[in-house]
């Protein structure tokens, strides 16, 4: 199962357990978060797409770490004029771990199996 979700303005293919880097996000190290707008979701072959984004499903991710990615050097340039400058740049990103993906009115399936697990229980 996997799934095209919009997190902070960009487009992110993700299934459950994988590990993405995003653009700085407000939460938390350690917090649970969720995002509604997703786009596409693929559940074994059933495909749904959203028109723009399904109503009902979710993904549910757990915040890493905030970290700052690589260097990036900016240099311009005009020659024969004089002209130079250098400067450096470093995204603020945010590491996440997609917990799980919820799709159109369904609950959470390790939700939905603990309480299957309780009622053979009683």
């Amino acid at each position: 199962m996997y799934a095209i979700v919009e997190i902070a303005g960009q487009q992110f293919k993700v299934s459950k357990d994988l590990k993405v880097y995003v653009h700085r996000l407000e939460a938390k190290e350690g917090d649970a978060i969720s995002f509604a707008k997703v786009l596409l979701l693929d559940d074994n072959g059933s495909i749904t797409i959203g028109a723009p984004a399904i109503e009902g499903a979710s993904v549910e991710a757990k915040v890493i770490q905030h970290l700052k990615g690589e260097k990036v050097i900016v240099f311009k340039k005009k020659r024969r004029k004089g002209y130079k400058v250098k400067n450096g740049h470093r995204q603020s990103l945010t590491q996440i771990q997609i917990s799980g993906i919820t799709g159109v009115g369904a609950a959470p399936k390790k939700k939905a199996a603990a309480k299957k697990a309780e009622a053979t229980e009683e």
